[in-house]
């Protein structure tokens, strides 16, 4: 009798220690998951950030390879040597305020 109580007493123990153990085993993994989450709503804020920061330089390099374009063209030439050289066509006429 006193074996068959030794034994059942050591079964308990042996089973309140493999559930002890679960249950660490599930708070770990819990807190875990939770960290992973918060790591992941980090990323994605951050892909999202990233992803607008693309398409505004992918907006930006449009724009710059229009000016380009222009850069080329003879008008922008015209313009250039009006503005910085005072140049003027030949028919033209300039008028000047008398300040």
């Amino acid at each position: 009798m006193r074996k068959k109580n030794s034994r059942l007493r050591q079964h308990r123990r042996s089973m309140l220690m493999i559930s002890m153990v679960l249950v660490l085993l599930c708070g770990v993994l819990t807190v875990n998951s939770i960290t992973l989450q918060a790591k992941n709503e980090s990323y994605k804020a951050q892909e999202a950030e990233l992803e607008a920061q693309i398409r505004e330089e992918e907006e930006r390099a449009k724009e710059v390879k229009e000016y380009e374009e222009y850069v080329k063209t003879d008008e922008y030439i015209k313009e250039t040597a009006e503005d910085k050289l005072n140049l003027v066509d030949p028919n033209e006429i300039i008028f000047k305020s008398a300040e």
